[in-house]
C-alpha cells in the first residue's frame, strides 16, 4: 500500500500546501506592486455598479466555478449584492438575469473557457462591464476586458501541473480580497454585517459584538453615588455596599467626579488619619473617563483597556448619571 504522505510523483502533502501558499505570496506582491492601479479600478467598477443599483455577476466553469459561487457569496454578506452564473446554462436563458448596470466578474485560468467566451457578445451588446481573472493576460477573455486581474502561478499544486489548485487558490483570495476592499470602500459596518447574518453562533455572536452600554450598565439603586460634602467614611461605605470599586460624586444627579480604588487608596498614602475627615469634592477626580449610554459596549471596552480602569461613568448630553459599566460587565462578551 501506497504512504499518502509520499505524495504524487515525489511530491509531499507539505510541499503541495506550500506550492499554493508560495502563489498567494506571489498574488500579495502583485496586489502590493505591479497589480494596484488594476485592482483599485475593480473596485471602482464594484462600488460604482452597486451606487447605481447593479449588482456584481460572477461566473465561472468547472473548478473556478466552484471558487466563482463563494466569491458571490462572500460579495452579498458583506453588502455587494452578487449571484452566480453558470455559463453553460446561460447561453440556455439564463443570460436573462443580467440587468443594465450590473458588473461581470469571470474566472478562467487559461482565458480560453469556450462556454464563458460565448457569453462576450452579449456582455458588450448590453454593456455591461467585465472584470476577469486569468492566468493568461493575452488571452481572448483577458483582452476582452475592461479589467483584468492576474492570477498567474509558478505551477499548478499538483505532481503533473494538471489540477487547477494554485490557481484557484489565487482565484479565491483574490476575490475575498476585491470583497471586503469594497465593503470598505462603501462603509459597511458591523450593524450592517449583523443584519445579513441574524442566524447561527455567527449571528449569536454578532448580537453581543452590537450590545449598547444600556444593555449592561448598572443603573438606578445600583449607582454608587455620593454627595461633594459627603465625608470619606460615608463614600468609603457607599463604595464597598455597591461593589464596583468606584462611586460617582453628583449634584443634582449630575456628574462632578468620580472616586475609585485607586483614588482612595492614593489618598490614603498622602494623608493617612487625616484623610477619613476630607470631603468627596477633595478626595474626586473631577475628570473621570465617560461614555453614552447608546454607545456600543465594544467601544466601552476598548476605552476602559485603552486606559487601563475598571469603570465607566454613563452620562448623558447634560452629564446627568445614567450608570456605571464596570469592566467585569463586559468579559465573556465575545465582543472583540
Amino acid at each position: 500500500m501506497n504512504d499518502v504522505n509520499s505524495g504524487i510523483a515525489g511530491w509531499t502533502p507539505a510541499e503541495l500546501v506550500r506550492t499554493e501558499a508560495a502563489a498567494l505570496e506571489a498574488l500579495a506582491v502583485r496586489l502590493d506592486e505591479a497589480m494596484a492601479e488594476t485592482f483599485g479600478r475593480a473596485v471602482e467598477l464594484v462600488v460604482r455598479c452597486g451606487e447605481g443599483r447593479g449588482r456584481v455577476v460572477v461566473t465561472g466553469m468547472g473548478k473556478s466555478g466552484i471558487i466563482a459561487q463563494k466569491i458571490a457569496a462572500t460579495l452579498s454578506s458583506t453588502g455587494s449584492p452578487a449571484l452566480f452564473l453558470h455559463p453553460a446554462e446561460a447561453v440556455h436563458g439564463d443570460l436573462g438575469v443580467l440587468m443594465p448596470g450590473d458588473v461581470v466578474v469571470a474566472l478562467s485560468a487559461s482565458g480560453e473557457t469556450e462556454e464563458i467566451l460565448r457569453l462576450l457578445p452579449v456582455l458588450k451588446r448590453k454593456g455591461d462591464a467585465l472584470i476577469s481573472f486569468c492566468c493568461n493576460l493575452q488571452s481572448t477573455l483577458a483582452t476582452a476586458s475592461d479589467v483584468v486581474l492576474d492570477v498567474g502561478v509558478e505551477r499548478e499544486a499538483c505532481g503533473m501541473n494538471l489540477a487547477p489548485t494554485a490557481s484557484t487558490t489565487a482565484m479565491l483570495a483574490l476575490g475575498d480580497a476585491l470583497a471586503i476592499a469594497v465593503s470598505l470602500r462603501k462603509g459597511f459596518r458591523l450593524e450592517d454585517f449583523a443584519e445579513l447574518h441574524p442566524g447561527g453562533k455567527l449571528g449569536a455572536i454578532l448580537e453581543k459584538r452590537l450590545a449598547k452600554v444600556r444593555d449592561l450598565m448598572h443603573s438606578g439603586e445600583a449607582i454608587p453615588a455620593v454627595g461633594s460634602r459627603t465625608l470619606m467614611t460615608d463614600v468609603i461605605y457607599e463604595m464597598s455596599r455597591k461593589k464596583l470599586g468606584i462611586t460617582t460624586v453628583q449634584e443634582d444627579g449630575r456628574l462632578l467626579g468620580v472616586i475609585s480604588d485607586g483614588d482612595l487608596r492614593r489618598l490614603l498614602e498622602r494623608e493617612g488619619g487625616a484623610a477619613l475627615s476630607k470631603t468627596a469634592s477633595e478626595a474626586m477626580n473631577a475628570h473621570p473617563r465617560t461614555i453614552g449610554v447608546g454607545e456600543l459596549a465594544a467601544r466601552a471596552l476598548a476605552e476602559l483597556e485603552e486606559k487601563k480602569i475598571t469603570s465607566l461613568v454613563v452620562v448623558d448630553s447634560e452629564s446627568r448619571v445614567e450608570g456605571v459599566l464596570h469592566l467585569h460587565d463586559l468579559w465573556g462578551m465575545e465582543l472583540i
